[in-house]
Parts: structure tokens; sequence; C-alpha cells
């Protein structure tokens, strides 16, 4: 009895836990290609506990295999109303793939980081199986593949341009972006009675239709058509034009019916649903979570994607910084969803209150942790805004962008009498920290949040993502210059210095990205040896579908200004660029020697490889992190202890998207690091 009470806290898996509760049918069965853990970081985890909460008899199949007679797809029998399909938290070429084509070693979605169990083109793959199986029952695809997916796009791993991921997988329906509001409103509809065929004006879903039948008209919407699928095979310039459409609409309070011709059909997408609204947010993370990976993964392993989040906090949705090589706000939307600050603290609670909690929250954070309750002051300015950022070129005059509620909520989680420490690890925008580009903010409170946050929840390492030192490269990414990390190096070293915190400040940089050559990376190269840094790990850009930086290349052109731009696509300009990260490694010195007399910048060589000088070993002894910025009071520099250096194993490429991985295993680095004995 014990075991199938404990069974029954989670969405049933199999027929034998679906008798646990009583159930001889399902209302829907969802198919994943993640291992089931009932979090609400996770989202097939999410859509379950929500079409639960509307009464629905919900399970799901976590990875089934598709390697033999397929019985994983049968098991649990036809649902009442359709079968929903994802490949998971992350897109499953992205999941199994490096930025160079390499399978992964690991998958930090299944138990013990096991490989192979989720297919390529997962939600395609899983789609097609069950349509062949039961063809009549609808198929509802979701989450980040289909969402990135839903309109023509450039695929990296194949090296090809595909039609909507709906043309590939025989799926009825799509719904992009975030879940709930969509899917209440289609099982509202269907619980009342209308056909699935009939739901064709539900905001934020997408379906193909026959070029014959007409358009189900409806007068609060602006339909904008895109040029043909097959166009865009003919011409990249056409596919590139199209995207600017695609990110205009799909970032708008209002946003226009986007329109496509794919072969002999139409490819229609509805406009977005309005950021959800602070009870609804709340709503999606009260649901009654487990918050813990399904008991059958107990003999397993450990799932690494749920290690990493097991006691974190995800305090809100969205990014308004609309970065050209980034995913997010195609998928969560730019404006910003929050939780109350209530949520957030009924969520501490559960966490604080769990059996191996040894006091310690991993992150207080969502894609970019410091934009917490951040929205437009005048929403009907927003209302009509077109702009993919709110922060680029320079922050939006509307914008609300105060970290006094953020520095407020740090503080009320560590009144909790059961937290040791928090820690901040989700990305921190740093550019927003400095008064000179966040004019909008009081400064006292920016000096307040960054204080906070660099004394009490930072672990050793604080990180932040630059990206790049050239304006041209930087201002293509739409990140801020340079000049504004100079900047924040000196808030972040004086603080530094006065609180004897003895922190390293870590930038990241990307490699390989359109516009950036050899010569960018020489200067960022010299620029960062010359700011103290030696620089540890490279990203390597890597082309997801549904991002500015994809689609030039693919195209060779910016969607927004039809410009040629180049981009380094070759295994050997990628390491060429990818070398200059490690200057000061003794291989790859004679090949920057010469890289560099043949472009005629002798004055980088003298930078980064002096002469009578073997690289950074012998030569360069990196600044202290305060020392170059900040004067100190006599007395003080001999206290100072010196900073370790930490020992990393990946000087290779390195996906964009895998950020939070390195930043992961940075984390467990640090914690078996063990103090080295000097040699005399």
């Amino acid at each position: 009895m014990e075991q199938e009470l404990r069974l029954s806290s989670w969405l049933p898996t199999t027929k034998k836990e679906c008798k646990i509760r009583g159930w001889d049918e399902l209302d829907v069965i969802l198919f994943s290609g993640d291992a089931y853990v009932d979090h609400p970081s996770f989202g097939p985890a999410v859509i379950g506990r929500l079409l639960e909460s509307y009464g629905l008899r919900v399970a799901i199949v976590p990875q089934p295999s598709v390697t033999d007679n397929l019985q994983d797809f049968e098991k649990l029998g036809k649902p009442r109303l359709f079968f929903g399909v994802t490949s998971g938290v992350m897109d499953s070429m992205v999941s199994n793939y490096t930025a160079s084509k390499r399978k992964r070693d690991k998958d930090a979605y299944t138990p013990n980081g096991d490989k192979g169990l989720r297919p390529d083109y997962a939600t395609t793959v899983y789609s097609k199986i069950l349509k062949e199986k039961f063809p009549d029952t609808p198929i509802l695809i979701g989450g980040i593949e289909a969402s990135l997916r839903r309109v023509t796009h450039y695929d990296y791993w194949s090296d090809e341009l595909k039609p909507s991921i709906l043309a590939e997988s025989g799926a009825d329906i799509l719904v992009y972006g975030m879940g709930e509001q969509p899917l209440k409103e289609i099982v509202t509809l269907m619980q009342k009675g209308v056909p699935f065929s009939s739901l064709r004006t539900i905001k934020q879903t997408a379906y193909l239709q026959p070029k014959s039948e007409a358009i189900q008209k409806n007068k609060n919407w602006v339909d904008k058509r895109l040029s043909s699928h097959e166009d865009c095979l003919a011409d990249k310039k056409t596919f590139a034009a199209n995207f600017k459409i695609v990110e205009q609409e799909s970032n708008k309070t209002y946003g226009g019916r986007i329109l496509q011709d794919i072969g002999d059909e139409v490819l229609v997408i509805n406009p977005p649903y309005p950021t959800m609204l602070e009870k609804e947010i709340d709503a999606s993370f009260d649901l009654p979570y487990t918050r813990l990976p399904h008991p059958k993964y107990n003999k397993r392993g450990p799932i690494p994607a749920f290690e990493m989040i097991k006691f974190s906090i995800n305090t809100h949705r969205g990014c308004f910084g609309g970065c050209s090589f980034c995913t997010i706000s195609a998928h969560q939307g730019k404006f910003i969803a929050s939780r109350s600050k209530e949520s957030i603290l009924k969520e501490v609670d559960q966490v604080a209150n769990m059996p191996d909690f040894k006091g310690y929250l991993s992150d207080i954070g969502g894609p970019s942790a410091n934009m917490y309750q951040m929205k437009g002051k005048v929403q009907e300015i927003c209302d009509k805004c077109v702009a993919p950022s709110c922060i680029n070129p320079v922050i939006c005059s509307n914008l609300d962008t105060s970290h006094a509620p953020m520095t407020d909520l740090y503080q009320a989680v560590d009144k909790h009498p059961k937290i040791k420490k928090s820690f901040i690890g989700s990305g921190i925008r740093y550019d927003m920290l400095v008064p000179d580009f966040n004019k909008n903010a009081d400064p006292k409170e920016l000096e307040a949040y960054t204080e906070e946050v660099i004394t009490n929840h930072v672990s050793g390492r604080l990180k932040v993502a630059p990206e790049h030192t050239s304006d041209k490269v930087l201002r293509l990414m739409r990140k801020p210059s340079f000049s504004n990390f100079h900047d924040f190096k000196k808030i972040f070293d004086k603080i530094n210095l006065r609180k004897k915190l003895n922190l390293q400040l870590i930038p990241y940089f990307i490699s390989s990205h359109p516009q950036s050559d050899i010569e960018d990376m020489a200067n960022m190269a010299a620029e960062t040896k010359d700011m103290g840094f030696q620089l540890e790990q490279v990203q390597g850009f890597t082309p997801t579908p549904m991002t500015v930086a994809t689609v030039i290349y693919y195209s060779g052109y910016h969607p927004y200004t039809l410009e040629k731009m180049d981009t380094p696509k070759t295994a050997q300009e990628k390491e060429e660029q990818h070398r200059f990260f490690f200057w000061y490694k003794k291989e790859n010195q004679a090949w920057i020697r010469k890289s560099l007399t043949k472009i005629g910048r002798q004055d980088l060589l003298n930078k980064l490889l002096p002469k009578g000088g073997n690289g950074y070993k012998k030569d360069f002894k990196a600044k202290n992190t305060f020392d170059d910025t900040v004067d100190v009071p006599k007395g003080i520099i001999n206290q100072k202890s010196k900073p370790t250096r930490g020992k990393r194993n990946q000087d290779g490429f390195v996906s964009v998207l895998d950020k939070d991985r390195a930043t992961r295993e940075d984390k467990f680095s640090e914690r078996k690091r063990k103090p080295k004995r000097r040699k005399r």
C-alpha cells in the first residue's frame, strides 16, 4: 500500500499506475524525450499537472523506445482527447550533439546521464509513430523543439532548410511558447464538445490546412504573409527577409497572424497571447509537484539536469535582451512574466523542508536573473512596440529597470530559518548594473543590488557574458559595448576589495559568431589579457532555429537590413578563432605569430606574445582582479591572499546553449578541488 500511495503521487507512466488511480481510460497521454521529473522546471511535468488541474486523466510516457517493437506507444492505449508530444526541455539535436556536430557523451535529462534514449528530431519521430498507429487520434506538439521549428527554418545538423515541423511530423496542431494559456482554451473548448479539427482561432497555436480551404476569419487579427517555403528554398535572401516578420510578430503584445504556403497547404500561425499575469504564472508554479524524479529511476542513477536544479527557484520567465544568438525570447517571449513574492517564498519553504536539503539554494533566478518584476512603465507604449530588444542599442526609456524588488526578495529568502545561503546561478546582465548604461535606474538601487549579489550570493566565481569585445560583432549580437564590462569590473573589484571576498570574475565569450574574424579574436585575446584574464573556455556559436544569427549563418544576409554578412563556417575557420582564446598554450603560439604577422598586426602580437617570451607561464602575470582599477589603501595590499585558479578540462568548443552545463561543471569541480602544494 505504501508503494501504491507513493506511486500515485506522480502522474502515471504505466497501466499499473493508472489502475492504482482507478482509471480505465485516459483523456491525454503525453510523450516526452526526457525522463519524467515532476518539477516546475521540466515542461512535460508542468503540462501534465496543468491538464490534471482541469480534471483530466493524464499519463506520461517518458523516453519511449523507438528501436524495438514500439510497444511503448501502445501500452496505454488510445486517449479520449489527444496525444501530447514534446522532445523535452531541449531541442533533441542540441541535446544529442555538440556545436561541432559530435555526439554528446551524456544526456543531462536521462538517469545516469545515459545517452541514446532520445532520438534525433524526437518530436517528429514520436508523432509519426503515433499517427501511424492511431491515425484518427489528434496529436498536439509543443515544447522548445516544436516552438522554434514552427516555420521554415535552417537545421544546422542536416545543413538543410526545413519546412514547419507540422509538415514533417504529421501532427494536427502546434502550441508554441509557454503552453498554459493556449492549453486552457483548447481543453475548455474540447470539454464543451468542440471537435479538435475546429480549433482554428486559438492564440499561440499553429496548424496546416489545404490551400483550397478558406482561412477562418478573425476581425481582431491582421494577416502577415511570408514568402512560401519553396521560395525560401530557391533564394536565401527571401528566407532571410521572412525572419524579420516572424520575430517582430512573435514579440508584439498583439501580434498578427502569420501565413505561409508549403506545397499544397497553408501554414497558419495564430498570434501569441499577451504575457501571463502574476496570478497565472503563480498558479502554474503552485501545482502539486512532487519535485522529484519518478520512483522508476531510483536504481538507475541520478538525472544530472535534476541534480542541478533540485534546490533552485525560478522567479520569472521571458527575456527582453533579444540577443541575436539566443532562442529565449522566441520561446518564452521578450516580456517578463514574474511570480509574486509570496509564491516564491512558498516554494522556498517547500524546498527548505525537503529531507535532503542542507541549507543551500543553488539558484534564485530565470533566463536572466536580474529581470524580475521589470516591465514597461506605460503599457500602451509596449503594446505598440516592434523592437526585438528593450535594452539594445540603449535601454528603452519606458522600461522600469529597478533592481529593488530583487534585492528585497533575496533578503527575504535568506531570512528563512533553514536557508544558510542562496546563490544566483542564473546569468546576470552585468550591463544593467552599470549606471552609465542603465540610466533608468536609481544608481543607489543598482549599487545595493550589486553589493547584495557579490557579497551574499556568489560561491567564488561570478560569471557574466560580455560575449565579445568587437563593436561590430556586439552590435550584431544586440549586446552593449565592451566598455560596459570594463565599468562593471571596476564596480566588482571595489566591492571585492572592500569586503575582502577574494572572488573571481569570469567572463564568457563566443567564437565563430557571424561577423567575427581573426582580427576580432586577436583583439579579444589581447584586451582580455591586458585586463588580467586567462580565458579557460570558448563557447562555439551553434546555429539553432529561430535566431537572427542562424539566419545570417545560413543565408549570408541580415534579416532586417538584407546586408550581406560573413560567418566562419569551416572547421578550419572555427579552429583558428578558437586558438586565440588559448594564446598562452605553446602549441598555438607559432600559428598566432604567423597569422598576426600575415595581417600586419605586430601590435597585437607584441601584446599577446612579447619577444623573448614563451607565453603565459613565463611572461604573463595575471593581474589581481582589482589591482588595475582600484587605489589600494596602505596596509591592505599585504593582507590580500592570492586568488586560486581552477583547473578545467574543457578547452574545446562548447555550445552557447551549454552555459548552464558549463556552470554546473564549475560548481562540481569547485567542490571537488583540493589545494595543490607548490613545487619549490
